[in-house]
């Protein structure tokens, strides 16, 4: 596979794969295509339970994305605190959360005209 011509899909599943690998909790895809004014086509939410998971959350992305077809973020934001961290793969961006923090901000909320998928069944 060539460096950055994966397709939205299989980035999806190495990233999906990433966060079970590291037990990431209530995971979820929302489909922004149908939407007006997005900045991409697809979110990926999931939570943590500390600060230290969601780290290993975000490593465990990148590191399986990375392995499989040499991509890499092309920005990653919120590292300091590991509340709130966003993984920008352009037309896919994760944000992995603490759990408070993810109910704080809602994004599923704010974005609740988008088609949302619940891909996780070990709650």
């Amino acid at each position: 596979m060539q460096k950055g011509k994966a397709s939205a899909d299989e980035l999806i599943a190495l990233i999906l794969q990433g966060i079970e690998e590291v037990k990431g909790q209530d995971i979820r895809l929302l489909d922004l295509r149908e939407l007006e004014n997005t900045v991409c086509d697809y979110f990926v939410i999931c939570n943590g339970t500390s600060n230290t998971q969601v780290n290993a959350i975000v490593g465990s992305v990148q590191k399986t994305v990375s392995k499989a077809i040499q991509d890499k973020p092309w920005h990653v934001e919120g590292s300091e605190n590991a509340e709130w961290i966003l993984m920008d793969y352009v037309n896919v961006v994760v944000h992995v959360f603490q759990k408070h923090i993810r109910e704080f901000y809602d994004i599923e909320g704010l974005w609740g005209d988008a088609k949302i998928t619940v891909l996780e069944g070990n709650l």
